[in-house]
C-alpha cells in the first residue's frame, strides 16, 4: 500500500473530528456601567471622580480663589481683635465705635438695651442689631 492512501484517511478523519465538536454559545446580555442608566448605584461616586479628573475646563463664573497676603491677614486678625474688645467694653458700661474700609461700627448701650450699628462705607447701607434685656 501506498503511504499516501494511508495518510489521506488519517487527515480526513482527524479533520471531521475537529471541525464537528460541539460549539458552546449563550445569549450576549447587556448591562450598563453608568447608575443613571440602570448600572450598579455604586459605580456613580467612580465615574464622577473619572469626570472631574478629566475635566480641564474652567468655569468663569466661579469665584476665584487667592491667596491673602500676609499684611491682609494681620489686618483683618486686628480688626477682629479690636471689634471683640469692643463689644467686651459694653459688658464695662462703656461705648465706642471701630471704623474700617469697608464698615464703621457703632456700638450704644441705653438703660439695658444694646445697640449695634453697622455701616456699609461702599453702599451706605445701615444695618441695626437691638438686643434687649442687658443688666445694668
Amino acid at each position: 500500500m501506498n503511504r499516501k492512501t494511508i495518510c489521506l484517511p488519517a487527515c480526513i478523519w482527524l479533520a471531521s473530528n475537529l471541525l464537528t465538536g460541539s460549539a458552546v454559545a449563550s445569549q450576549l446580555v447587556y448591562t450598563p456601567v453608568n447608575p443613571s442608566f440602570g448600572g450598579n448605584p455604586l459605580n456613580g461616586n467612580w465615574l464622577l471622580n473619572n469626570a472631574q479628573a478629566q475635566d480641564d475646563h474652567d468655569d468663569p463664573d466661579a469665584v476665584s480663589r487667592t491667596t491673602t497676603s500676609a499684611l491682609d491677614r494681620f489686618t483683618n486678625q486686628l480688626q477682629s481683635r479690636l471689634l471683640s474688645q469692643l463689644l467686651t467694653d459694653v459688658q464695662n458700661g462703656k461705648t465706642g465705635s471701630l471704623i474700617t474700609d469697608e464698615f464703621i461700627v457703632n456700638i450704644l448701650e441705653d438703660s439695658g438695651a444694646l445697640t449695634i450699628q453697622i455701616t456699609d462705607r461702599s453702599t451706605g447701607e445701615i444695618s441695626e442689631v437691638v438686643v434687649d434685656g442687658l443688666a445694668p
